[in-house]
């Protein structure tokens, strides 16, 4: 699945591309991607028509775009889901084997016409959401300062990548759990954005066992743990993303390359990196974790009792 740095890679396209344009006309090729829509899929391309996209916003991986244009104040969400993509393209442009919904746009120079959702699975979609304040009035998420955000993306918790994320919150959300801490830090209402991928990287470069408790978590645990996902995060968005096949893309089509950069996931049987750089002998190690996997190296990341 998508994880945050993909995510936001697709935002700052839509930023790009899509933003200060008014959705011409709406097609929805096939009715399944527009499932969350409840009024059905003649309501929302009818809703949708002549409506302005003023800004791309993103909330962990969460992804919407705010609409002028509409009596009650809207969000258009793109829920990317297991395939879901973005793409823009020109009218003239075969259509993707999986296109499910078209958005033709207001000519402007020099940009394609046409916003595609594609999505092999379907278990990602498109639909309309009310907007709601949020809770801390602070802004709603990344690429808007108006402090709104999707009621459907309300329940969800802000990322690290967001202004408003410190070392703190993420300390108080933690000790609010007891649990494991990477079942913790996977849980979008602690924080948001954080994948299976991510998780593994982020744990191996603060030292730290997905299997530890956060009853036991310390400050200076967090703090390295908040850094090291800031970092993970900020290296997999400067590399697009994190891709392992051809469905990871932004709206240009472009896929990320960052897996060739992961410490621990995946590198099961290989040298730790970290300890091979002190001369020691260590192989990452995988283990079953909620029906995935967990990788990590035994000893720089110990295991708790």
């Amino acid at each position: 699945m998508p994880e945050l740095p993909e995510v936001e890679v697709v935002r700052r396209g839509l930023d790009d591309w899509v933003v200060g344009r008014t959705v011409e006309s709406v097609q929805v090729v096939d009715p399944r991607s527009v499932r969350r829509h409840l009024e059905g899929p003649t309501d929302f391309s009818a809703t949708l028509r002549s409506t302005r996209i003023t800004s791309a916003v993103r909330r962990g991986k969460f992804l919407w775009m705010i609409l002028d244009g509409l009596e009650t104040p809207s969000a258009l969400v793109a829920h990317l889901g297991m395939s879901g993509q973005l793409l823009v393209e020109e009218s003239s442009a075969t259509d993707e084997k999986h296109l499910k919904v078209r958005l033709q746009l207001s000519p402007e120079a020099e940009k394609p016409t046409e916003l595609r959702f594609i999505d092999q699975r379907i278990f990602g979609g498109m639909f309309l959401s009310p907007l709601v304040s949020t809770v801390d009035h602070l802004p709603g998420g990344v690429g808007s300062e108006i402090p709104v955000i999707p009621k459907a993306a309300a329940h969800i918790a802000r990322d690290v990548l967001d202004a408003a994320s410190t070392p703190e919150t993420l300390y108080a959300a933690l000790r609010k759990r007891t649990t494991q801490l990477k079942r913790a830090i996977l849980d979008q209402q602690v924080i948001s954005g954080v994948g299976n991928i991510y998780a593994d990287e982020a744990l191996w470069a603060a030292k730290l066992h997905g299997l530890r408790s956060t009853a036991t978590i310390r400050r200076p645990d967090v703090v390295r743990l908040h850094t090291a996902l800031v970092d993970v995060m900020g290296r997999a968005l400067a590399a697009g993303g994190t891709s392992f096949d051809a469905l990871y893309v932004n709206v240009n089509g472009a896929s990320g390359y960052f897996d060739r950069s992961l410490n621990a996931y995946g590198r099961e049987g290989k040298e730790c990196q970290r300890c091979a750089e002190a001369e020691l002998t260590s192989l990452i190690r995988r283990d079953p974790f909620m029906g995935r996997s967990s990788f990590s190296c035994p000893r720089c990341q110990r295991k708790p009792r």
